[in-house]
């Protein structure tokens, strides 16, 4: 029996946003271990800014109490630097990555279960996100936290 499909949902996100490959993006799960100024960057399950992976409450489904409703959130983090003082061209890449978050969660020909994500939730989409930008000594820095909300019967 399953205590929460969390894991499953964190799983299956990373494998929709790893297939096909995004051009110069590295998909990781959870916080970043090597310097993310190399390239861009999606993270599944971590923001720095809370380093908070998931959040999810329960509910029974219907008497009886066999079932249970769950629904939760999957935080992200798209990071982009530029290496100069450019504001405008790393903002609108972090934007062009999450479009593409956007668009892997929808259903397609090429993936049908995309809203599922691939069966391990009754439905799943990005429902926010908060823009960051900052000066650092490499240059721009623009991040964008994101949150994917799913509902899943468990």
């Amino acid at each position: 029996m399953k205590t929460s499909a969390v894991p499953a949902a964190i799983t299956q996100l990373l494998a929709i946003l790893r297939t096909p490959a995004i051009a110069n993006v590295d998909v990781i799960d959870g916080p970043p271990v090597d310097d993310v100024s190399i390239q861009d960057v999606i993270a599944v399950g971590w923001s720095p800014e809370a380093d908070l992976a998931a959040e999810l409450q329960q509910t029974f489904s219907s008497a009886g109490a066999r079932d249970r409703n769950e629904d939760f959130t999957i935080a992200g983090w798209i990071d982009v630097w530029s290496g100069d003082t450019d504001v405008p061209t790393p903002r609108a890449r972090v934007f062009e990555l999450l479009g593409v978050i956007e668009e892997r969660l929808r259903a397609t020909a090429i993936n049908p279960e995309a809203p599922t994500l691939n069966g391990a939730v009754q439905w799943a989409h990005l429902t926010g996100g908060s823009l960051r930008q900052s000066h650092t000594n490499q240059g721009i820095r623009v991040g964008l936290d994101f949150t994917v909300t799913c509902h899943a019967r468990i």
